[in-house]
């Protein structure tokens, strides 16, 4: 058995459809909180609701004995970890938020895991991590000591903790460093929703930095395959992994980290270019100054992924941003 955690969320939800479809039985639990509009969090439910093989529950990762009695009770194999609280910028105003969800949740996960003898603990990270680090591709071996966002700083918390439990308890766990997910059924708050929203209703979109981004957008399938294969190969620990020379994405104990990127960065006006052509319409763009916590550019190197499951992300802009389109006009009925 499989629990999701953030299983109403953008990525739990095709996670969780992935391992549906493929006969797994699946517990997804969710607070479903209101930092975007849960009526979306709720729609991508029902579309899990009719598996046979899926139950939510609706719960809150920070309830500490909580979640030790739904450990407790549900017993499950592998553990995905999605739920969080996400997003740079909101970090800046809510950083107790990040806290909860990030770092007691997380905790709470941890002790579930360590009790209940679960077979491996995949959980999300963010490319975030990377802060202040400017040679790209950004890759696993790089030191990532300089954090710009409190966001980053509880994700690269949750990797040495993750890494304390694998160490001490022997609790096979692996990282995933996502870059910038984009796809159907997609996060409000990111860049491509909003600009769509926007483009379509007239509205001036904010396009920070004077547009001097570039991004390594990863369309949701590419990031689900790569979940998904990830959680199958159980992580072990490295037996030529050297303290005289110690290299971050590997360990002596059962510890992995991973970049899940497309590896193929596109510069931010390229990207509103192109969806420009799918909307079929053309963007009024308000050009302001890089907002505090951002990077101007992400770029992964996915060299780990490819040579530990087989699989690199490989889905092009168009094609990704196309479908977004579709799904858009077609979840909120715009012709």
């Amino acid at each position: 058995m499989y629990l999701v955690t953030g299983a109403a969320g953008f990525i739990g939800y095709h996670v969780s459809k992935k391992l549906l479809e493929r006969g797994e039985t699946v517990v997804g639990i969710d607070n479903v909180n209101d930092y975007y509009d849960p009526a979306l969090k709720e729609a991508r439910l029902d579309l899990l609701a009719p598996f046979e093989r899926f139950r939510f529950v609706k719960f809150d990762v920070a309830d500490q004995s909580g979640m030790a009695a739904l450990f407790a009770a549900e017993k499950p194999k592998r553990v995905i970890h999605l739920a969080a609280q996400a997003g740079v910028r909101y970090s800046l105003i809510n950083p107790h938020a990040y806290i909860s969800a990030n770092v007691a949740g997380f905790t709470n996960i941890l002790e579930g895991c360590r009790h209940n003898n679960v077979e491996h603990l995949v959980y999300a990270s963010s490319s975030s991590v990377y802060g202040a680090n400017t040679k790209q591709p950004f890759s696993e071996h790089h030191n990532i000591d300089h954090p710009v966002s409190l966001y980053a700083a509880t994700k690269k918390a949750n990797e040495l903790m993750a890494h304390t439990y694998a160490s001490l308890f022997g609790l096979p766990s692996t990282g995933l460093r996502f870059f910038t997910v984009y796809g159907p059924w997609g996060r409000p708050d990111m860049a491509l929703f909003k600009f769509t929203r926007g483009i379509l209703a007239g509205e001036a979109i904010p396009v920070f930095n004077e547009g001097k981004m570039v991004r390594d957008f990863t369309y949701i399938d590419d990031i689900v395959e790569g979940v998904v294969r990830v959680t199958d190969s159980t992580a072990a620990a490295d037996p030529n992994w050297s303290g005289d020379d110690p290299d971050p994405a590997r360990s002596y104990a059962p510890y992995r980290v991973f970049n899940i990127g497309n590896n193929q960065p596109v510069p931010l006006l390229e990207c509103i270019a192109i969806l420009e052509e799918c909307l079929g319409a053309k963007a009024k763009m308000e050009l302001l100054p890089m907002q505090p916590g951002d990077v101007p550019s992400t770029m992964a190197d996915v060299t780990e992924l490819e040579r530990a499951v087989g699989f690199r992300p490989a889905t092009p802009l168009r094609t990704g941003i196309s479908r977004f389109v579709d799904w858009y006009r077609k979840y909120y009925q715009i012709d």
